[in-house]
This record gives structure tokens, C-alpha cells and sequence, in this order.
């Protein structure tokens, strides 16, 4: 029945989200590969002629700023990483706004922060921010904004960012390029290694493969990549892992060509609100549940109730995310709550027609309303 779906995938893809990552547009000792640059610019430039809408999400600013400043490697505290962004974001850029010329083709920079994607309001005006820019024929080129990275608002990577880009634009594809052909089972350099040309379950295959590793150029390696598909085909986005410096990768890709790894996603989509809160923002606390709610959540798509709550962890307000944890300690769900912590401590196990006993007064029936929380994609 699934066959033809990765097909069916390519075919319907109007909107696409690229990253590139460090490793493969810059030079191991810092400086950009400018040749690889240009066969970047070529490939969108095409799809986009061809009535695509395309969204660039690059690494380089750093490695960049290594090459323009002439340093020895990459720095290592946060105010030189920081700098060396500035210095090589400009040079980032001017870059592909050189190369994009050549082909008639405007872009534009996004510089984004994990605070600006976790605010709902800032979250929509980014969303629509970027859906003009696209309207207008141009391509937007994302980037986090190293330059006031903190711990706090970092992203962690351009594969996580990319991840979430692709699902606030609501893409048809995420094609993540490496600096390996695709998805070994586990590193092609130890020998031994299989390239995977199709993942179905995310659970299944993905779970006998060793993906440790770490570029030496960027921050990701291939568990970060991994992490992003996870969520994209959670979200129901299909997803490609391909070499990004073989000749016309993108166009191969979309042309059906068998390159690099291919994702199937979930068949139900998740699209909005309920994408924002499952795999933007970040739980502030947890919730032990119940077989008997997990059964409910996963399975039923029901509320969660105070009754199927057995323990509660961090301290959280009304309003803030958590994720909902079975008792081995997976991560089954995330949402947002209708208690805060102390609350939920006092009411956990009780039927809810209870609660205004317990708490002398009452919001809500459930703990977190279907409504408001995401099953997540371990349980696919």
C-alpha cells in the first residue's frame, strides 16, 4: 500500500526546506566552499523557476568568521563564537546573494532565536513573515542569531532549527544535506556500514542504527539529524538525508532519482497550534502517567486527567508546557496544563469530580485537554 508513497511525496512537493550544514559548505580549517555554494544556488534557483517555494537553512556563519578572521580553529567561549558570527554572517550571505545572482534569483536573510519561535505571538508574526517573502518569489536564507545566542534561547543546532522551520512553514519536504550520502546503520568510517535508502517506522529501523558522531566543522553530527527527522515525520513531513556537495542533489532528489535516505512520515498531519506545542516549545516540567492514561492519550486520543497522574516533577504554572512521561520514563506526549505543579500534587490520583474539594475551587476537569497536547512520535 506504501509502495509508491515516497513518489506520491515528491510529486506533491510545493514547498521545500533545505539545510546545509557547516561540513559541507565550509572548509575543515574555516572559509566557505564557494564552488559548493554555487551548486546550492543553481539547484534552488531552478526549483524555484520551476514554481517551488524554497527555504534555505544554512550553517556557516562561524566557520565563516573563522576563514575572514584567519583563526586557529574554532573558538571556544561564547562571546568569540559570537563575534566570529557577526564577522561571518555578512560574509555568509554576500556569498549567496553572489551566487543567487547569477541565476536572477533575490533572497533574504532570517535570523532567528528559540525564543522567538517558543513566544505564540512572535512564533505567528515570524510564520507570516516568512509566508510574504515566499509569496513574493524571494528565498528566505535562515540562520539561528549566534550573535546573541545564549544557552537559554539556542536552538542546539541548525538540524533542529531546520526541523522546526520546515513545520512552521507547514513544508511538503525537509531535505537535511551531510557530508555522507545518507543514513548508515551505523559510522561508514568504521567499516561494516549499511546505507539505508528508505526509513518507514522511525521506531523500527532507525532504532538499530548507531548515528553517534560528531562534525568537526559544525555543531551536529548525524544524532542531531536524526532528532530533526524524528520531528518532521512525526509532524507528518517526509524528509531526505543526501550528500550535499554531489552535483545537482536537490533537483535529483525531486526528480525521483534514489539519493541519499528517504523519510515517510506519519499519515496524520499535524498542522498549527498543536505543531507549536509539541515540538517548539521546550517542557518546563513533567507529569508521570498511568498505563491506563497512556492508554488513553496514545491510543484513544482523550484528556489527561488528575486521576491517571502519579507523580509530579520540575515546578510549572497554569499555561506552561510539560511533557507526560509513562512510568518507564518515555516521553509519550506534551501539553500544555490547566494546573500548576503544587496543584497537580494535590489533585494527582483523584477523580476529577474531586478536584473542587481538594483545591477549594476548579478550572478544569482535565489536566491537560486533548485539545492542547501532542502524542508524540516515540509511539509511531
Amino acid at each position: 500500500m506504501r509502495e509508491d508513497l515516497r513518489e506520491q511525496y515528491l510529486e506533491g512537493c510545493r514547498r521545500l526546506v533545505v539545510k546545509v550544514g557547516s561540513g559541507v559548505i565550509a572548509h575543515p580549517q574555516g572559509g566557505l566552499r564557494e564552488e559548493v555554494v554555487s551548486g546550492l544556488a543553481l539547484d534552488l534557483a531552478d526549483l524555484r523557476n520551476q514554481g517551488m517555494e524554497v527555504i534555505l537553512v544554512s550553517s556557516g556563519a562561524v566557520a565563516a568568521g573563522i576563514g575572514v578572521l584567519g583563526l586557529q580553529g574554532r573558538p571556544k567561549s561564547i562571546p568569540a563564537k559570537q563575534a566570529c558570527a557577526a564577522v561571518g554572517q555578512a560574509h555568509l550571505i554576500w556569498a549567496y546573494e553572489r551566487h543567487f545572482e547569477r541565476w536572477g534569483q533575490k533572497v533574504a536573510q532570517v535570523l532567528l532565536t528559540r525564543d522567538d519561535l517558543e513566544h505564540r505571538r512572535r512564533y505567528l508574526n515570524a510564520r507570516n513573515a516568512l509566508f510574504t517573502i515566499l509569496k513574493m518569489g524571494v528565498i528566505p536564507i535562515i540562520n539561528e542569531n549566534d550573535t546573541v545566542m545564549v544557552e537559554e534561547i539556542k536552538f542546539g543546532d541548525n538540524d533542529n532549527l531546520s526541523a522546526l522551520v520546515a513545520m512552521m512553514a507547514e513544508a511538503d519536504l525537509l531535505v537535511i544535506l551531510s557530508t555522507v550520502e545518507g543514513l548508515y546503520t551505523c559510522d561508514p568510517s568504521r567499516g561494516g556500514a549499511s546505507l539505508l535508502r528508505e526509513v518507514r517506522s522511525i521506531n523500527g529501523e532507525l532504532g538499530k542504527c548507531d548515528v553517534s558522531g560528531l562534525s568537526s566543522v559544525g555543531t551536529g553530527g548525524m544524532a542531531s539529524k536524526v532528532e530533526a527527522i524524528k520531528k518532521v515525520v512525526a509532524s507528518g513531513i517526509p524528509a531526505v538525508i543526501a550528500r550535499g556537495d554531489e552535483p545537482r542533489v536537490l533537483c535529483r532528489i525531486l526528480e525521483g532519482e534514489e539519493v541519499g535516505t528517504f523519510f515517510l512520515p506519519r499519515e496524520e498531519r499535524l498542522v498549527g497550534r498543536k505543531m507549536w506545542i509539541g515540538y517548539t516549545l521546550q517542557p518546563v516540567g513533567s507529569l508521570v502517567i498511568d498505563d491506563g492514561a497512556v492508554e488513553a492519550l496514545v491510543r484513544r486520543g482523550k484528556s489527561l486527567l488528575p486521576r491517571g497522574v502519579l507523580e509530579v516533577r520540575g515546578a510549572f504554572e497554569m499555561g506552561d508546557p510539560v511533557s507526560c512521561l509513562d512510568k518507564d520514563g518515555r516521553e509519550v506526549a506534551r501539553g500544555l496544563v490547566n494546573y500548576s505543579s503544587p496543584e497537580i500534587e494535590r489533585i494527582k490520583g483523584v477523580h476529577s469530580s474531586k478536584i473542587q474539594e481538594v483545591l477549594g475551587y476548579h478550572h478544569s476537569d482535565e489536566v491537560i485537554h486533548r485539545d492542547n497536547l501532542v502524542v508524540l512520535y516515540e509511539n509511531l
